[in-house]
């Protein structure tokens, strides 16, 4: 200990210096304060109103002048990158091809009805919490959050059910109760999600110092002496819980939060992660997904810049081998856009393989890392929209994870193999959550109203034929494939709900080639690149990081730091901070433990 403690004192000492050395350079201000933080708005509920922010069109004449970055792409990464640089004064264009800003976190309505496109929940929201700050920060403090209950999650393995309960102690203790003689494991797996929470900034760390160094603490062996997080972010998850139990129903519960990846191909360290996000609840956004958007765009406004939609980016413009700016295809024409600083939010795939010419997708150091990754699984989603409030139809902001096994590897396995007669009847895994009953404001925006969503995996092959399509041009085939396996996933929904026999009024699907269509996703993936264990070994963790090999070009979102809404928002913080020279998260521990000495202060 005491040699691997001679070992640290170097490494912390050179980022204390870093850090200071960068504040000097460039500028003692802090992009984070409380002042920045006003008393929350009124709802803005009025659609002119709310599409003039999230709905801006592109065209010429709007482009700002004297951009300092060009974002493309407006889903959550690109846009907490751009409010960053916002913060610090500089002149953003985000550019989204879609018709509304927000990528995944917005949302659209039909027939009456409001359905978000892919946020359920997000964690880490309670007072004083790191991921509250940085959303604060981001949105003035006008992005409100409305708490789930309690029991959050139930998950059906099986015959059997099983709760999630928030609290620091209520989490383990609710899995005790539900699983005697399991204590110590229980225990155990505890103890590993805190140590994953507390060492995961090293990831960060790896991805913002010098590459060099990274490759030098890899290579010399002290990156996995400086934190167990680096072995455990090597690690398949099956690995690690099967070690601490053999029972497969607990091993479920310690894998459930499903995303794509079985337990034996996953990152022990992504698994204990997002069970840790949630610990101590999860929240939802008063007003829907889009209020994210809705709230991060004026912050990019207030330092004069813009996110217009509308506006599908086909190239990324080079000069002598330099990113200088983007071409925007408009009819029959291309604009070409110029700003010293490109970022990419359309995700690894497509940046290297779609907006940048062959030559520099053929180098070695990109060939490599692509051929590292893979693309990550695509998702069915069916939308209902149903009569009758939430409340008099008994609905919950619990979400419901329902699996027919407790071997998530081996039902995985099956599920691939099986023919699409036998996915429609059997319905292997499945989510079913209310949006409307996790929003205290869909009842008055939407009075009579309430809304569900299912969501299953779903292989790119199942739909691949019709990509390249655009909806509602893909033909009767196609149509009824898709609502075949919607209307099985809705029989499933009433089985567990059986008051919604009769009510539903509403109900549309969305298969991987739909977010391709929509999102731009590479073979409609829900999370970016791949999230399994090849990802998240230390080289390819220090490799995808914001900068490229492109000057003047940077990566935000998922594929940057990790999946999911905090993941994407933590990826255009890493691009935030590449791009200012500052290391961020410094100015928001600061500002954090500044809060929490106030929330001390009020509280005795």
């Amino acid at each position: 200990m005491y040699v691997l403690w001679i070992l640290l004192i170097p490494f912390f000492l050179s980022i204390v210096l870093l850090y200071f050395y960068f504040r000097l350079y460039y500028g003692w201000g802090s992009l984070f304060t409380e002042e920045c933080i006003q008393p929350p708005r009124p709802l803005v509920t009025d659609k002119k109103s709310r599409d003039k922010v999230l709905k801006q069109g592109f065209s010429q004449d709007k482009i700002p002048p004297n951009l300092d970055a060009l974002v493309i792409g407006s889903g959550v990464g690109g846009l907490a990158a751009a409010a960053a640089l916002a913060k610090a004064g500089k002149r953003v264009l985000v550019l989204e091809q879609h018709d509304q800003a927000g990528g995944s976190c917005h949302t659209f309505q039909e027939h009456g009805y409001e359905f978000d496109v892919g946020l359920h929940y997000v964690g880490q929201m309670h007072e004083g919490g790191m991921f509250r700050v940085i959303m604060d920060q981001l949105t003035d403090g006008q992005l409100q959050w409305n708490r789930l209950g309690d029991q959050y999650d139930s998950v059906i393995i099986g015959h059997k059910v099983y709760r999630l309960y928030a609290g620091k102690q209520e989490f383990p203790d609710s899995l005790k109760n539900q699983f005697p003689g399991e204590e110590e494991a229980i225990d155990k797996f505890v103890t590993l999600m805190k140590k994953v929470a507390r060492h995961v900034p090293l990831l960060a760390m790896l991805k913002m110092i010098p590459h060099y160094l990274a490759l030098f603490l890899l290579k010399s062996g002290l990156l996995h002496r400086l934190s167990p997080v680096f072995r455990l972010a090597e690690s398949s998850h099956q690995d690690v819980v099967g070690r601490l139990t053999s029972n497969k129903e607990l091993q479920t519960m310690f894998s459930y939060l499903f995303y794509g990846v079985p337990p034996n191909d996953s990152s022990f360290m992504i698994n204990a992660l997002l069970l840790h996000h949630y610990k101590r609840g999860a929240w939802y956004p008063r007003g829907g997904s889009s209020e994210i958007a809705f709230h991060m765009i004026p912050v990019i406004e207030r330092a004069g810049g813009m996110v217009l939609v509308r506006a599908p980016v086909k190239r990324i413009l080079l000069n002598n081998g330099r990113a200088t700016g983007v071409a925007v295809q408009k009819k029959d024409k291309e604009i070409c856009i110029y700003a010293p600083v490109v970022i990419s939010d359309a995700g690894i795939f497509n940046t290297y393989e779609h907006l940048l010419p062959p030559e520099v997708r053929n180098t070695p150091e990109v060939d490599s890392l692509l051929s590292s990754l893979q693309y990550g699984m695509g998702c069915f989603l069916v939308f209902v929209g149903i009569c009758g409030a939430s409340d008099e139809l008994g609905l919950k902001s619990t979400n419901l994870w329902i699996y027919s096994e407790s071997d998530l590897n081996s039902l995985m396995e099956k599920f691939q193999s099986l023919e699409w007669e036998e996915v429609c009847e059997q319905l292997p895994l499945m989510f079913i959550t209310f949006p409307s009953a996790k929003d205290p404001t869909y009842s008055q925006r939407h009075p009579g109203h309430s809304c569900m969503t299912l969501l299953t995996m779903a292989p790119y092959d199942w739909f691949h034929q019709w990509s390249g399509q655009k909806p509602r041009q893909r033909g009767d085939e196609y149509q009824g494939m898709k609502m075949q396996l919607a209307e099985h996933m809705v029989e499933r929904a009433i089985k567990e709900f059986p008051q919604l026999q009769g009510k539903i009024e509403y109900m549309e699907a969305a298969t991987p080639v739909s977010n391709e269509y929509y999102l731009r996703a590479p073979k409609g993936s829900m999370y970016g690149a791949e999230q399994n264990c090849s990802r998240y070994q230390c080289e390819i963790i220090g490799r995808m990081r914001s900068q490229t090999v492109v000057p003047g070009l940077y990566l935000t979102g998922q594929d940057v730091f990790s999946s999911g809404v905090a993941g994407a928002v933590h990826g255009g913080l890493l691009c935030a901070s590449a791009v200012l020279n500052k290391i961020l998260y410094i100015d928001l521990l600061m500002l954090k433990k500044r809060l929490k000495r106030r929330i001390r202060q009020r509280r005795s």
